[in-house]
């Protein structure tokens, strides 16, 4: 079977997590290549993993057959047009941007090149979260009432990661709003509340490390999002679609799947960060990209997608900030939907 030779641009967390992905999960794909800003760090990876170490961005795009893209955020734009530029199929870590401007022209350059681009919005490829959401769009749920999800970190990121994240609505927030958006549908009211809670330091930043959204949704359908930096217990992601006709729910997953009882108690263990919950998702967004790809097909989550979640997180912030609700408008293109203010 025909593989995609993929290039993996970055070697921090999700770079390795990717590489891993590349190596051993994805049929469909196999890692051709790596680089790193730290050569050295790109060196090590690449001898571990056998396969070459490019010294360059360049180099890396003439030795492979399309690229993913696992860099700090604020490089992103810059090489998914390059390797749009180079006619290469694209995997892009969220977000594209942390301005819309460069996101939309980004997404121009894209076009302009007729190249595949996917963002890494993984929980679409989760198998719980497909199941459940293949169901409601049959129509077994019926009509939806209530969309409720949480987003639980266990412990905050570093202060370095949080200067340059966009701030709490952009970095977290933005995965449940593509969530509701691709479960239940468009969001037309966003309100939020935010407050920094477990260290002085968020605010210094001018940001949160704990928040609620509530969403109102095109059909009349009401959302509930809750989110937290710094939960302490353990990583927790867990979604609950309400509906006339039954009710959905993915619940927060045992690390391990056993139960330790003793007398009046029952204890196991939970799952402490993103990569311990979503290793099968991580695989399978890289294998859809590459079937995708391969058999010239439609991606299953697009650019567009990407700034319809940039859009909303943005409306968060803004309702944060100002105490007020934020109307939107989202309508359909030809390029997928578009949100305005209303």
């Amino acid at each position: 079977m025909a593989r995609l030779r993929v290039g993996l641009a970055g070697l921090g967390r999700m770079g390795r997590i990717h590489a891993a992905s590349l190596t051993w999960g994805c049929p469909s794909a196999s890692l051709a290549a790596v680089f790193d800003a730290d050569t050295a760090r790109a060196a090590e990876v690449g001898a571990r993993l056998g396969v070459p170490a490019a010294t360059s961005y360049a180099e890396l795009l003439s030795e492979v057959d399309a690229v993913a893209v696992a860099t700090p955020t604020a490089t992103h734009a810059d090489l998914v047009v390059a390797a749009a530029a180079a006619g290469l199929p694209v995997f892009c870590e969220k977000p594209l941007s942390l301005d819309r401007d460069v996101t939309v022209s980004t997404l121009d350059a894209v076009r302009a090149a007729g190249v595949p681009l996917q963002v890494g919005f993984h929980r679409r490829f989760d198998p719980d979260w497909v199941a459940a959401t293949a169901r409601i769009h049959a129509g077994e749920l019926g009509d939806v009432y209530l969309f409720r999800t949480s987003l639980r970190d266990m412990r905050s990121p570093r202060p370095d990661f949080l200067a340059g994240s966009g701030g709490f609505f952009i970095d977290v927030t933005i995965h449940d709003l593509d969530t509701a958006r691709w479960m239940v549908g468009e969001v037309v009211e966003v309100s939020a509340h935010g407050a920094a809670l477990s260290d002085p330091g968020f605010a210094e930043l001018g940001d949160i490390d704990t928040a609620l959204v509530t969403l109102r949704f095109e059909s009349g359908a009401l959302g509930v999002i809750d989110n937290s930096r710094s939960a302490g217990y353990g990583y927790e992601c867990s979604t609950e679609v309400v509906g006339r006709s039954a009710t959905v729910r993915i619940d927060n997953p045992p690390r391990r799947h056993y139960q330790w009882l003793t007398p009046g108690q029952a204890t196991y263990g939970l799952v402490e960060d993103f990569e311990q919950r979503y290793p099968e998702a991580y695989a399978a967004e890289l294998e859809a990209f590459a079937r995708a790809v391969l058999d010239r097909a439609p991606l299953r989550v697009s650019g567009a997608d990407a700034l319809a979640a940039f859009d909303l997180a943005v409306a968060a912030d803004r309702s944060w900030r100002t105490g007020l609700p934020v109307r939107l408008s989202p309508r359909q293109t030809a390029d997928g939907v578009r949100y305005g203010s209303a």
